[in-house]
């Protein structure tokens, strides 16, 4: 499986790295990046931010490079791509995301200090830097999360 995650040139994206050991991950970001490559993830730029087509962008870069699996890290992508998510799946592309009925109750009105990381698909979580991993969530809960000061779920954006 080909993973597309954005925000690539944040540090806090390498993180993610860790929850995808068996997969190829493309760390992503708009503009200059850098021009590194391994066995299991590479860097590469989505060309000039254009915050219009961010959705067009992103589904023209899936299609061509044969991404699965993309994770929206951008705050500013989290809308358009939950708007756009029954559109990359006709493409066999699964965005990690709610689904836009549910994304404002998952974004977060401000970032996160705490530092662990959760990765939910289909309400399954697939990867956590806790020490104790979540269990038997609702089907809903899909994409990267982190905790608020409330112990309330919200999207990993930068």
């Amino acid at each position: 499986m080909k993973i597309l995650i954005t925000g690539g040139n944040n540090a806090k994206t390498i993180k993610l790295l860790k929850a995808f050991p068996n997969h190829f991950v493309l760390l992503a970001d708009y503009g200059d990046v850098p021009g590194i490559t391994t066995e299991n993830y590479a860097f590469t730029s989505l060309g000039t931010l254009n915050a219009d087509s961010i959705a067009h962008i992103l589904l023209n870069f899936c299609i061509t490079e044969s991404i699965d699996t993309i994770i929206p890290l951008h705050s500013f992508e989290i809308e358009p791509l939950a708007k756009s998510a029954v559109l990359f799946s006709e493409y066999g592309i699964e965005v990690l995301l709610p689904n836009l009925d549910l994304i404002d109750q998952y974004v977060a009105t401000e970032q996160s200090a705490n530092p662990e990381l959760n990765i939910f698909v289909k309400g399954v979580c697939v990867f956590s830097t806790s020490n104790n991993i979540p269990q038997n969530f609702l089907e809903e809960l899909n994409g990267a999360f982190t905790l608020d000061k409330s112990s309330n779920y919200k999207l990993f954006t930068i």
